[in-house]
């Protein structure tokens, strides 16, 4: 990998961990993270994890039954809000995989203070949006780091 290519993250065990550095643009009129920026932390941590996995979106749509992703259960609970400059830490932890759904727990935190915590359930696709039993690549690269 280049010097300058963005992080994708490292894993510890099972976890995959972000860094995410706040910015201006991402906060509000009162200096807090606007609470949808939260949601595209998470689906960066949970598109790190996979790419970090081996696991490439793009690749995946060029399989012979082309797969993508659907959120489809999205439950966050705002525990303490994060501020411009602040150096946050997305976990991602996939759990379990059950049919066409994937399940995914995510946190994100500061100094290791936790401010939101996020439980995903994603729904592999067809490109015409049918629900799809993920391939055998995916399963593969995926089961090292679900819950036993």
């Amino acid at each position: 990998m280049s010097q300058d290519a963005p992080s994708a993250g490292r894993f510890e065990g099972r976890v995959h961990i972000l860094p995410v550095r706040i910015y201006y643009e991402d906060t509000d009129f009162t200096g807090l993270v606007y609470h949808a920026n939260y949601v595209r932390y998470c689906e960066r941590g949970r598109s790190d994890f996979l790419r970090l996995a081996g696991v490439h979106h793009s690749l995946l749509l060029e399989e012979a039954e082309p797969l993508g992703f659907a959120v489809n259960k999205l439950n966050l609970e705002f525990l303490k809000p994060a501020r411009i400059d602040d150096a946050l830490v997305v976990r991602s932890m996939f759990d379990s995989i059950k049919g066409p759904r994937i399940f995914i727990t995510q946190e994100i935190e500061r100094a290791g203070e936790i401010l939101v915590r996020a439980e995903v359930q994603v729904c592999c696709i067809s490109l015409t949006g049918k629900p799809r039993r993920p391939p055998v690549v995916l399963l593969d690269r995926l089961k090292p780091f679900l819950e036993t």
